[in-house]
């Protein structure tokens, strides 16, 4: 095999720049063109606005109940340049979600724009569809879906808390790659508040159909809700374990005779 042929059969493997070839001193012009492409999808992923009444509306399909929130960021500019006020409710969205909670819930699940309004467009109803029977399944008491505008993760410790939620899932666009301007991403944490750290959450990254798909990225959410609720804490201390049920009986020394 030679060379040329090695690095193509890597290239097919992989989304990643690899093997893209010379001009002289430089790149070819496609790849040039395909890399300026790429840049100006992540860019466009970053500032297109959510589509909040569609997002609602494709969740209220599913048979979810559905709230707005917003964060404490007026705009998109501040909210770039602003990290925590996207942390933080406004006031209307506090004082809404305050007279929406009910009795104590085990989870509530909060859809919000992130750094990739797309990735929702795309990701968020296809993850909850698939989501859907395991959580009709498991019989929890859930919150109605709160569609979030310029929200960070830790917005979700806020309206899980004012929802009395035991834990709350938030479904978010996360920062565009080059190659990945649509990846949705999913952080669940137990016993949410202000104040809570990454380091209390657990993640589960590239939520897309060309990576992790809704399918699966629904059967490890519910696998680690599960795990939240009972044993009670989430982050460092829980572990993705859930591979262990796709290998079958095997993998867990469950051998029958």
């Amino acid at each position: 095999m030679s060379p040329e042929d090695g690095w193509r059969r890597l290239a097919a493997l992989t989304p990643a720049r690899i093997a893209l070839g010379r001009a002289g001193a430089g790149l070819p012009t496609r790849e040039v063109l395909r890399f300026g492409l790429a840049h100006a999808q992540a860019r466009d992923a970053v500032h297109l606005p959510l589509g909040v009444e569609a997002v609602r509306a494709g969740i209220a399909a599913l048979g979810f109940g559905t709230l707005t929130a917003a964060s404490a960021a007026p705009d998109r500019t501040t909210y770039l340049r602003r990290p925590d006020f996207g942390r933080r409710l406004d006031e209307a969205s506090t004082a809404a979600l305050t007279q929406a909670a009910g009795e104590p819930v085990d989870l509530a699940l909060v859809v919000a724009d992130g750094l990739s309004a797309r990735a929702v467009h795309e990701g968020a109803v296809p993850l909850l569809s698939a989501l859907k029977p395991a959580l009709t399944g498991s019989g929890w008491r859930l919150a109605p879906v709160v569609v979030a505008t310029q929200a960070r993760v830790a917005l979700g410790d806020a309206v899980g808390a004012l929802l009395r939620a035991r834990a709350v899932a938030v479904l978010i666009g996360e920062r565009p790659g080059l190659s990945s301007p649509d990846s949705l991403g999913v952080y669940l944490t137990f016993d949410p508040r202000p104040g809570r750290t990454d380091a209390e959450r657990n993640c589960l990254s590239n939520v897309r159909a060309a990576g992790l798909t809704p399918d699966l990225a629904a059967f490890k959410l519910h696998w680690l809700i599960d795990q939240a609720l009972t044993r009670r804490l989430t982050g460092v201390a829980l572990k993705d374990e859930s591979d262990r049920l796709l290998a079958g009986p095997a993998a867990t020394g469950m051998i029958e005779a």
